[in-house]
């Protein structure tokens, strides 16, 4: 499984994540977003209304009646009742269940490097884990050493 670990050192994580979901969208795979904090869920949720000029990324939380219907779910934790194969961490916080998934997001700012150093060592130590460290170069995303 592949692991991107996304240092967010300009833009905040719902500036990004429209992009990574509409990306992973386009290429037919379900996304399950997760965040510990209610309000952070809301303002994820918010930018996936509000990041196409014509559409928006077809969302709803967990729990709600049509979950497993819908292409992104937001949820506190890494169930996907909706039949994700990726997953998006938007809160920094590495969870051992997303490596359940085919592909997995982890977004860090410069307050969670730490963190997120210990997770890129504990995960290239695994022979079944592609970890892949992306960094924000101007307004574009580039693949890092």
């Amino acid at each position: 499984m592949q692991v991107d670990f996304y240092h967010l050192t300009r833009d905040p994580a719902e500036m990004l994540v429209p992009m990574l979901a509409g990306k992973s969208l386009d290429i037919g795979k379900r996304l399950l977003l997760v965040a510990g904090d209610e309000a952070q869920c809301a303002i994820l949720g918010n930018a996936l209304w509000c990041a196409r000029p014509v559409s928006f990324l077809a969302h709803d939380v967990a729990g709600s009646e049509r979950q497993a219907d819908q292409p992104i779910l937001i949820s506190d934790s890494c169930d996907p009742a909706n039949g994700a194969s990726y997953i998006i961490l938007a809160d920094g916080q590495w969870r051992d269940e997303a490596l359940a998934f085919e592909r997995a997001f982890l977004l860090f700012n410069a307050g969670q490097i730490d963190h997120a150093r210990t997770v890129w060592w504990q995960l290239t130590a695994r022979e079944d884990v592609t970890p892949r460290y992306w960094k924000q170069d101007g307004g574009r995303w580039v693949e890092g050493p």
